[in-house]
């Protein structure tokens, strides 16, 4: 690009641009104070910032002065200390002076911005302002001059034209005038005066037109360069305060990297170890490792520290050992492996450290403790398992050679399973019990250490049946000769199935107390004292399609419902009839109204509904038609209850009854059921609640189940069943194999594989 010999200028280049180039120009003045305005800022900024380092550091200086001891040499130093600080601390208080240092930096840079840059701009801008203004009334001095100019050739132009026109009026004189010779005189002396005046006429516009150029080519460019330079004065003069702004900042910054470089020399002096080896020489103590641990005779029972080695306890040892030495060879070499992982991660973070690897360290050190927290809980199953086999082994020897272990799997029963050692009832919502997957032997997650190893092998369905009828016979055999509380109460949740059995709202009595597998250690009721010829038939078991992959024998054990022994059996319906509440026995007339009482207390929640108190007398108007509701009158106010919630007085017993009151047999008692949640223990202590209820009569969404097998049923709480029977459903099975159903105004359990959804 080829240079030009000179810069353009405003009067060159703009002509009669005056009035817009000033106003430009002014602006440009006008900046000035923004600019310095904003340094002010900047400074008053810069004041702040000193004013919060130096408050931080005071801060943070008097909060070390307090944790000095407590950082240097703990909170309780075997040796009273000194005055010295730590090496951390003393390198924390070079930061701190060195805050303080910033902080006077800072506010000495901050008053050089108002003294230096904003006093200066704004002198300046004041300055250039007042020159600008001359330029304009200078401009205006010569605008006004061009118009004088302009007007004066105006009068000018009117004088000639006045003078023509009186030309015009006596050259008319004079042809009409009596004195010939002397108008033409005077006509000949105006034509001379209107040639005097043209020509001043004419010298009047070569002058204007004269001071026209020498104002656009002269006066007013000479204005405008003047202008012009005036604005590239005030940008030279901005650039000098500029680059004074830079220089202090500049000089800010050089002194605060010397201090940093400073404190960086000496946090390199502040080696990790020091402050370690000073704790450690104001905390050294004299330290013995605490004594083992020893056998602790109970104070109600005086023994020995010999373990025990009779038959039963040989095979609790035989199964402890066998599962320690199964997994004592997994163990170690998972050991070796987390140790394997452990040192590599370690030799990771000391590459890191020594920064040969670019990782970031913290996520290093936070994998190498998780791997540490995995070994540790590995090396401890490890440590546990070799002391329990070394234990046994130097007690009873190997017990383990020539034992046939059960293939125990952990296993969730979702239909009523027993322990074949103990016979009890398996509970539980998920594993609670095991299987052998050879031989079908079930029992608790409590009894698993407590089996004999005498697995005769894998087996075939019908092998599993005979055995399964065997070990419940021998552990029914058990159960007789050593009846006693219930083994599995301190499984069960409070307020479960075995602990309701002896609630008032079941229907027995309280000093009744029964087992849950149905053994009896207190008075028996008439119903139990039923002739055992009488009882009844165990529940058909419902096919159940084999799992694929699974062999016969292994779905055998865990699909079929077992009886649910831990149930009160119910007596024949032979031996006993009571009628539904609600109905009507044979015989008697339909005018006779039931009685009843409230055993729940009821509070409505819709229209048609009935509010009644607890041990409230209420009279049946209309029996339950199998909604779970029934229309009853207290008082003189009438509505709707659940029928669950009422219990009925007995009507007069039919002849069958009486003639089995005579015969030996027994009347079964009135229907008191509750599936409350409410145990013995707080049925007094507070408000009873009632049990859950089916939607009431004309709700949309009633729904029903329908029994797919007959299922007879072996205590109170549940139903009995026929194949293709309908009951409402009032709650599906929360996960222990049972739903609740409600028929006739009665809630009960069947077996939820028993049912189907309709």
């Amino acid at each position: 690009m080829a240079e030009v010999d000179a810069l353009p200028t405003f009067g060159a280049e703009l002509k009669d641009g005056f009035k817009p180039a000033s106003a430009w120009v002014g602006h440009g003045i006008a900046w000035l104070d923004d600019i310095q305005q904003f340094y002010r800022e900047r400074s008053a900024i810069e004041k702040e910032y000193a004013a919060k380092l130096n408050a931080l550091a005071k801060k943070y200086f008097e909060k070390k002065n307090k944790k000095t001891a407590t950082l240097s040499v703990g909170d309780t130093p075997a040796m009273t200390p000194g005055s010295l600080e730590s090496a951390s601390l003393t390198t924390w208080t070079v930061q701190l002076t060195t805050l303080e240092s910033r902080s006077e930096q800072h506010d000495r840079y901050a008053n050089n911005l108002v003294s230096q840059v904003a006093e200066p701009l704004r002198s300046l801008g004041a300055r250039f302002e007042e020159l600008r203004k001359r330029h304009v009334d200078y401009a205006d001095k010569l605008e006004r001059e061009r118009d004088a100019q302009y007007a004066d050739l105006r009068k000018v132009k009117a004088k000639y034209d006045a003078v023509c026109q009186d030309v015009e009026h006596r050259r008319k004189k004079t042809e009409s005038h009596y004195d010939k010779a002397k108008a033409q005189s005077a006509y000949q002396q105006q034509i001379y005066d209107m040639n005097n005046v043209k020509n001043t006429y004419l010298i009047a516009i070569n002058v204007t037109n004269k001071q026209k150029e020498q104002y656009y080519h002269e006066y007013v460019p000479e204005v405008m360069d003047s202008l012009q330079d005036l604005a590239e004065f005030r940008t030279l003069k901005l650039n000098e305060l500029w680059t004074a702004a830079a220089q202090l900042e500049s000089a800010v910054m050089q002194q605060s990297h010397a201090m940093m470089e400073g404190l960086v020399h000496e946090i390199a002096r502040n080696l990790p170890h020091m402050d370690s080896m000073m704790y450690m020489q104001h905390n050294i103590t004299d330290w013995q490792e605490p004594a083992d641990k020893a056998f602790e005779p109970s104070p109600v029972w005086h023994d020995d520290d010999r373990m025990v080695v009779d038959d039963v306890a040989t095979i609790f040892l035989r199964n402890v050992l066998s599962k320690s030495k199964a997994q004592l060879g997994d163990l170690r070499r998972e050991v070796d492996k987390r140790r394997r992982e452990v040192e590599g991660v370690r030799r990771v973070k000391q590459q890191v450290r020594a920064g040969v690897e670019k990782k970031d360290e913290v996520a290093v050190v936070t994998q190498l403790f998780a791997l540490q927290e995995e070994l540790h809980a590995v090396d401890k199953k490890r440590v546990t398992a070799e002391v329990e086999t070394s234990t046994i082994t130097s007690v009873v020897g190997d017990v383990t050679l020539g034992a046939k272990n059960h293939n125990f799997k952990s296993q969730t029963f979702k239909i009523p399973t027993n322990c074949d050692l103990c016979g009890e009832r398996i509970w539980g919502l998920s594993a609670k019990g095991f299987d052998c997957r050879d031989c079908g032997y079930t029992c608790h997650s409590k009894c698993e250490m407590k089996v004999p190893a005498d697995c005769p092998g894998e087996q075939s369905k019908e092998e599993r049946k005979k055995l399964k009828a065997e070990r419940q016979e021998a552990a029914n055999a058990l159960l007789k000769v050593n009846p006693g509380p219930p083994r599995e109460t301190a499984e069960l949740p409070d307020l479960s199935r075995s602990n309701t059995m002896n609630s008032p709202s079941s229907g027995y009595a309280h000093s009744a107390r029964r087992s849950v597998s149905g053994s009896v250690s207190g008075p028996r009721t008439p119903a139990e004292e039923a002739p055992s010829s009488l009882s009844v038939p165990e529940p058909t078991s419902p096919p159940i399609a084999e799992a694929p992959g699974s062999t016969p024998a292994a779905t055998a054990t865990t699909s079929a419902p077992a009886p649910r022994r831990n149930r009160i059996m119910a007596p024949p319906p032979a031996a006993y009839i009571s009628e539904l509440p609600g109905s009507v026995p044979n015989g008697s007339s339909q005018a006779e109204k039931l009685k009843g009482k409230m055993l729940y207390a009821f509070e409505a929640t819709s229209d048609g509904e009935l509010s009644v108190p607890d041990g409230r007398d209420v009279v049946q108007l209309e029996p339950d038609d199998g909604s779970g509701w029934v229309k009853v009158r207290a008082g003189y106010k009438e509505g709707l209850v659940p029928a669950a919630y009422v219990e009925w007085e007995a009507p007069t017993p039919s002849p069958a009854a009486i003639t089995a009151q005579h015969t030996g047999g027994s009347v079964r008692p009135g229907s008191t059921y509750s599936n409350s949640g409410s145990s013995i223990g707080t049925a007094g202590a507070a408000k009873k609640k009632g049990p859950a209820v089916a939607p009431k009569r004309g709700a949309k969404k009633l729904k029903y189940v329908e029994a797919l097998y007959p299922y007879t049923a072996q205590s109170d709480l549940e139903h009995s069943m026929e194949e293709g029977e309908r009951f409402v459903l009032v709650k599906e099975d929360p996960g222990d194999g049972w739903v609740e159903v409600e028929k006739g105004g009665q809630t009960g359990s069947v077996p939820a594989s028993y049912v189907q959804v309709v």
